[in-house]
């Protein structure tokens, strides 16, 4: 069983409320079903009915739950509880309405706000700071979370590095340049994300186009001193650094470049110095 499978038997064994606020993307809708007909989760569309009815035309849609924050019974508390979380930062009872009504993310993490539901999924049609934003206002970080920050989690059909072909990469989508104190706030959050994820020991490398002093550079240093300050603050993971991609994965280049490494040559978290690294 490959991992993506692994990961559907586990959300099947214990299904989740999820809000997809996106209904306005074709996609999303097709995504709805193919996960209703998987028995992954329950999923719960947010958007006026009639314009639900035109984007799904000609799909079998009668097995999806859809809120519509115009018509529904809920939405007036919903206003009033937004209203009550961020009228200190100046939002009036008819922003509130405004938002809910108009920016179903922000209706969907209200959703989740008032535990209505266990997760929310965007990011096909919206933007990530129109992803983030609601997210960040409304549901907030896990507490004693540092930084946020974002992490693809990557599958490769007979691979033999990382776990089995599967790594988190990170930072891949938020934090543009981030310094040493962010990034390793990066590795101990990606290594969480990828403890709980994929039930393995997470073996972090922090990367760069150095390993271990075969070049000097500033961008290399700020790679070390995160790689210090990890190791300090996180010596629950194993994290190590600097190292090349080849050096991080590749077990005989690991051997040959950083001998004295628990990681090298077997990373399966691996943490970009950059956004334009991690992106690319």
């Amino acid at each position: 069983m490959n991992f993506i499978d692994i990961i559907k038997e586990r959300a099947r064994s214990d299904k989740k409320v999820i809000i997809l606020p996106e209904s306005m993307d074709r996609r999303v809708i097709e995504a709805a079903i193919e996960i209703e007909k998987e028995k992954i989760a329950n999923i719960v569309l947010i958007g006026r009915k009639e314009d639900i009815l035109k984007t799904s035309e000609g799909l079998d849609i009668s097995n999806i739950n859809f809120v519509d924050p115009y018509t529904a019974e809920i939405t007036q508390e919903l206003i009033e509880k937004l209203y009550e979380l961020r009228k200190e930062k100046g939002m009036t009872l008819e922003e509130a309405e405004r938002l809910l009504k108009e920016d179903y993310m922000y209706y969907a993490c209200m959703l989740v706000k008032t535990g209505r539901a266990d997760g929310v999924v965007s990011g096909a049609c919206h933007s990530t700071s129109n992803t983030l934003r609601p997210a960040l206002q409304i549901i907030k970080t896990k507490p004693g979370v540092k930084l946020v920050s974002s992490f693809f989690l990557m599958t490769v059909p007979n691979c033999e590095y990382g776990e089995n072909g599967t790594f988190v990469f990170a930072d891949c989508g938020l934090e543009q340049n981030p310094d040493s104190e962010k990034l390793a706030a990066i590795a101990a959050s990606s290594a969480e994300s990828f403890k709980l994820l994929v039930e393995k020991e997470p073996r972090v490398a922090m990367l760069s186009h150095s390993s271990m002093g075969s070049a000097k550079h500033n961008d290399v240093d700020k790679v070390v001193e995160a790689t210090r300050i990890a190791k300090e603050l996180y010596p629950e993971y194993l994290i190590d650094g600097e190292l090349q991609l080849d050096a991080a994965i590749v077990p005989e280049i690991g051997k040959s470049k950083a001998p004295n490494s628990k990681v090298a040559g077997s990373a399966n978290v691996l943490v970009f110095p950059d956004l334009d690294a991690g992106n690319i």
